[in-house]
């Protein structure tokens, strides 16, 4: 049994029409026994997928997601074991960064049959961003503190998105926005340890992604040599470098060139500590919930069973 779960309002009703037209038509042809879940609010996509989850089983249970990043980050808070579920992944948000190294369709129908014809499973990292408080929040993709987060808290309240992303430019959201946010910056120092070892004082910072694949943002290729499975984080810190040089440097970035620049600075641990000189927002897989200005990232090592 597969467990296919949406929201079907997302990206103004496209998700159901595709589910009615496309996915569910091709079940019912196949034969395959699912059970499909419609998200109806907000929190909908963890509840759904902590319930089945928890449910009684011999096998892990096998759930499908139909979204983009914050979808697939929404159901990977609603599992209480890793261990006991499968996850397919079918990509129709409108950045879909996990996608981009992975060797997942873009297309829903044939992301659908990689699903359905897999002989067997791959098992990807996980993330996990904790707080000060003991709270916790996994990420798939990327989680990050700084710029990056602030453009995405803006960007998740704009009432500009949702009719952008209508028209399909929704990139220009995130772009206004971007400048806006990189303008408003103010110089944060911050300390970051690697896996135990000394800090590393860094006396200014834009933002700090820490990466588990090689893309966020909708396209940028922060850590173009991250691996998805290797247990690592790929860290990208853009540091002391002046704003007009952050405007030529962030494009370079589409294609991975941006450690050309000095003052933006790669590192790698399986766990960082990061404490900031002010709270700043933070980011699990474009998610937004909350400033703050100590954290510990890790990364658990092919966690989570995938069909890839």
């Amino acid at each position: 049994m597969y467990h296919f779960i949406l929201n079907p309002v997302s990206r103004s009703g496209k998700s159901r029409k595709l589910w009615d037209t496309v996915i569910a038509p091709y079940l019912e042809a196949a034969g395959t026994p699912y059970a499909v879940h419609f998200s109806e609010k907000a929190g909908d996509i963890t509840r759904l997928t902590a319930k089945i989850a928890s449910e009684a089983s011999d096998t892990p249970h096998r759930i499908v997601i139909l979204g983009g990043d914050g979808t697939l980050d929404e159901a990977l808070q609603g599992i209480p074991d890793l261990n006991r579920v499968v996850l397919g992944y079918i990509p129709i948000g409108s950045g879909n960064d996990f996608t981009r190294d992975m060797p997942i369709p873009r297309d829903p129908l044939k992301a659908l049959r990689l699903i359905l014809e897999a002989e067997g499973t791959t098992a990807v990292d996980i993330g996990t961003t904790a707080y000060a408080d003991g709270t916790w929040h996994r990420f798939i993709v990327s989680s990050g503190i700084g710029f990056d987060a602030a453009v995405c808290e803006e960007t998740n309240r704009s009432d500009m998105k949702g009719f952008l992303n209508r028209i399909g430019l929704g990139k220009l959201t995130y772009l206004g926005i971007a400048l806006k946010q990189l303008f408003a910056s103010r110089a944060v120092s911050c300390q970051i340890r690697l896996d135990d070892g000394e800090p590393v004082s860094v006396s200014r910072i834009l933002f700090v992604a820490f990466m588990n694949h090689m893309y966020e943002g909708g396209g940028f290729k922060f850590a173009p040599s991250a691996d998805y499975r290797d247990g690592m984080l790929d860290l990208c810190v853009v540091g002391d470098l002046p704003k007009a040089l952050i405007l030529v440097a962030l494009p370079t970035a589409f294609l991975g060139k941006h450690y050309i620049f000095r003052g933006i600075t790669p590192y790698r641990a399986r766990k960082v500590e990061i404490s900031t000189s002010t709270p700043l927002w933070v980011h699990t897989d474009g998610e937004v919930t909350r400033r703050s200005d100590h954290l510990t990232i890790t990364c658990q090592k092919q966690a989570l069973q995938m069909y890839i």
